[in-house]
């Protein structure tokens, strides 16, 4: 498995994570088999990923919990990741979204970032956190400024309780602003070969300052597996819902797409899946890709994908290939 150094961290990460918002359940993701999801976790760990990330969100704690009771004698095997700022406690917040009972608000004030730490510790079962992201940026009519946010994280590495600082879903000028204030080692963001945005407005400013970038969603929830056919109906309640190539004229491009690297699935003896996350690690700046799983077999066949080594023409082809279909 490849490895690579986190930002001014000092530790190296496997360049393919597992992610586990789908391990958390609830709405988004339908009912979860706990032993199956811990036998998933024991399985990437197996194949050399050492990258595992959640956030308290996943199912209401759920997602971090399982983890919990995966990592029982193997912590020193894994570097976790996982997320504040989303706040369901109180009423403090910008409201985001409501779920499973609980309104979820965007909140990134100093004290309920060290009340979600605490919490997480103590569902993960450790006294330390790897990489420490917040996972939502604070919005009016509640905006916390990231001087006040930074300040807290960089405390709570002082104080040993994280290693490592990242931020999720954020602007260039959020990035600015943290490196004004601290430490900034990597950022996660949505990225896949149907969603390149960060590639003009992002990427730039990590490469400028050294910050590593990590992906999420890079299979577009399954989407860029080939497994997903036309004949699958998305339910407004799911997290695929809000993805566009789902709409069935977008969907037949895509599946279109895929089939005409068939010969490249040969070339590489790979699956349509571990082809396209060999695409996306390929790509400039990125140091690490999370790709969901709570199968054991699902995590297995994804781990292959960190052992193609793509050449420059097929790389070239199948980017090509993309921007024909508009993304």
């Amino acid at each position: 498995m490849i490895k690579r150094k986190l930002g001014n961290s000092g530790f190296e990460v496997s360049a393919l994570g597992l992610g586990t918002w789908a391990i958390g359940g609830g709405e988004w993701w339908g009912d979860s088999d706990e032993e199956a999801s811990i036998q998933t976790i024991h399985e990437a760990i197996q194949a050399g990923i050492t990258l595992i990330d959640t956030a308290p969100a996943y199912g209401f704690g759920k997602s971090e919990e399982v983890i919990g009771k995966a990592i029982q004698n193997k912590r020193d095997q894994v570097v976790l990741s996982t997320k504040c700022g989303l706040w369901w406690h109180d009423e403090r917040g910008a409201e985001f979204f409501e779920q499973s009972g609980h309104v979820v608000k965007r909140c990134l004030e100093a004290d309920t970032i060290k009340r979600e730490l605490e919490l997480s510790l103590k569902r993960l079962g450790t006294d330390y956190i790897d990489i420490y992201f917040t996972h939502w940026q604070s919005v009016e009519p509640y905006k916390t400024p990231i001087e006040e946010t930074m300040n807290c994280l960089m405390d709570l590495k002082r104080q040993g309780l994280i290693k490592a600082i990242g931020a999720s879903n954020v602007t260039p000028e959020h990035i600015e602003e943290y490196l004004r204030y601290g430490e900034l080692d990597v950022i996660q963001e949505k990225y896949s070969m149907l969603d390149r945005k960060i590639e003009q407005t992002l990427r730039p400013t990590c490469a400028k300052n050294k910050i590593d970038i990590m992906t999420y969603s890079s299979l577009e929830q399954g989407l860029l597996t080939g497994k997903i056919g036309m004949d699958y109906v998305v339910d407004p309640k799911e997290a695929r819902a809000g993805i566009p190539w789902y709409e069935p004229s977008k969907r037949a491009q895509v599946l279109a797409l895929l089939e005409s690297w068939n010969g490249l699935t040969k070339r590489y003896q790979c699956s349509c899946a571990q082809l396209v996350i060999a695409w996306t690690m390929a790509q400039p700046n990125i140091s690490y890709v999370l790709c969901g799983a709570r199968k054991p077999h699902h995590i297995k066949d994804t781990a292959y994908a960190a052992q193609i080594n793509l050449s420059q023409e097929d790389i070239d082809r199948m980017t090509k290939g993309i921007r024909e279909i508009g993304a």
